[in-house]
């Protein structure tokens, strides 16, 4: 698991698993968000992390997003859970690139 900081309070990584979770409330994160769809090939079902996160003590979002197909809703949807969540955060998809572009859509709407 390679964790890369993007903007103070977020930061992205690839596939994750319910194994990865304790390392990462360990690490000091406090939300988790996956922008992976269960329906993905090699994508780990985003229920089992959930569990995981819950008996972590992190709170965990679903925010699923074909790869390369992002919409105004996925934008929408991921600017609402940055805004309530508790940070640092951290955001999972395929490999980290979705995760971040999400954001920086998300930057472009608050600027």
């Amino acid at each position: 698991m390679e964790i890369r900081p993007i903007a103070d309070g977020f930061s992205v990584t690839g596939q994750i698993s319910a194994d990865d979770v304790k390392t990462i409330a360990q690490a000091g994160y406090k939300t988790l968000i996956s922008n992976r769809p269960d329906s993905e090939d090699g994508a780990v079902p985003h229920d089992a992390i959930e569990k995981a996160a819950a008996a972590a003590g992190l709170k965990f979002v679903y925010i699923p997003v074909v790869s390369g197909a992002i919409t105004p809703d996925d934008v929408s949807d991921m600017k609402a859970a940055l805004d309530a969540a508790e940070t640092p955060v951290l955001a999972y998809c395929r490999s980290g690139g979705r995760c971040t572009n999400l954001f920086g859509l998300v930057q472009q709407m608050k600027g």
